[in-house]
């Protein structure tokens, strides 16, 4: 599922930064190569016992990703459900709860990429 709305889609920040940042707020950088990275935020649904990820993608605009002053721009931010072995499911409904936590760590995000 694709959020839509958050004020991330557009915003710009060095990797450093945006490292700094976002694991302040608890997202960690799993996915990267030469021009593309992915943070993600685990959410865990007590209520179902599910696990979700809010995935935040990123792609370079200016260098290459390991160098600290790398320019990403921040593309799309979407929730999916955690599938075995390993991958994420973004056709299903997310329970209020997650989706209600997820979109606080945004607005969170977004604060501090702003100051």
């Amino acid at each position: 599922m694709i959020i839509e709305n958050t004020g991330l889609n557009g915003m710009k920040s060095d990797l450093a930064y945006l490292d700094k940042v976002t694991s302040e707020v608890g997202f960690v950088r799993w996915q990267w190569e030469y021009y593309r990275a992915t943070y993600d935020y685990k959410i865990e649904d007590a209520k179902s016992g599910e696990t979700y990820f809010l995935r935040i993608n990123t792609r370079v605009e200016i260098g290459k990703l390991e160098r600290p002053d790398t320019i990403l721009n921040i593309e799309q931010v979407y929730i999916g459900r955690a599938t075995f072995p390993h991958g994420l499911e973004y056709t299903s409904p997310i329970p209020q709860a997650v989706l209600d936590l997820a979109k606080r760590k945004l607005t969170e995000l977004k604060a501090k990429l702003e100051q």
